[in-house]
């Protein structure tokens, strides 16, 4: 398995990043009957799966894919809370916390990322 280099870390917030914008844009393409939230949503996650395709050449799968699922559900819950007003009770943000702990500990204490 190749080294790790800074373009996979890009490839992976990249991937991370069109999931976002996908998933954000399924909330509004109304069981794709919307024409631009469908096209966001199949482009982004293509872009998205794409993307993913470098790093789980160079990183474990199980790593790349707790990575990307972690901090997009993370950050999927945070458009949601900040750009669509839903609301988060206490147990929510306690096991996102959890979650966003899981991926800082995967990202800077696992040899198996290899950075």
């Amino acid at each position: 398995m190749p080294a790790p280099t800074a373009a996979t870390f890009v490839f992976l917030a990249a991937a991370i990043l069109a999931e976002v914008i996908a998933t954000s844009a399924l909330a509004r393409a109304e069981n794709f009957t919307r024409f631009w939230p469908s096209i966001i949503t199949v482009v982004g996650y293509a872009i998205s799966f794409w993307c993913l395709s470098y790093p789980i050449r160079v990183l474990p799968t199980g790593i790349v894919y707790a990575v990307w699922s972690g901090a997009g559900i993370v950050l999927i819950t945070m458009v949601a809370w900040l750009v669509f007003g839903q609301k988060l009770d206490l147990p929510a943000v306690l096991g996102l916390g959890l979650i966003l702990a899981g991926v800082i500990v995967i990202n800077v204490f696992s040899k198996s990322v290899g950075h």
